[in-house]
């Protein structure tokens, strides 16, 4: 991360941590990666909850995140994903996605 992301500029001015809903973003859309890895790319991964959500480091200028995601159950009609975002080795988020998926045609 650097300090030029605009998140930074208003999000704890003096003090610039990344939003917790910008790592959670971040790792739903690992997860769409894993399922489209998994052959359901005709269909778009929906989300539907999160739970277990804990951020235990705060994402700062010049932190670099990894992104890791592990499926749970992944079927057809949908899923969920334990995701975890790292600094280094250390863990800064963690959190469980579930996810429906939608044919690209009905949206």
């Amino acid at each position: 991360m650097t300090a030029n992301e605009p998140f930074f500029q208003g999000h704890f001015p003096g003090a610039p941590i990344m939003p917790g809903v910008l790592i959670l973003e971040a790792l739903a859309q690992t997860g769409g990666i894993l399922v489209h890895q998994k052959g359901y790319d005709k269909k778009i991964a929906v989300l539907l909850n999160v739970t277990g959500a804990k951020f235990r480091k705060p994402v700062t200028p010049g932190d670099q995140l990894y992104l890791h995601a592990k499926g749970i159950h992944i079927s057809g009609n949908g899923g969920k994903i334990s995701a975890k975002a790292l600094i280094g080795d250390q863990l800064a988020a963690e959190a469980e996605i579930s996810f429906a998926l939608v044919d690209k045609e009905q949206l």
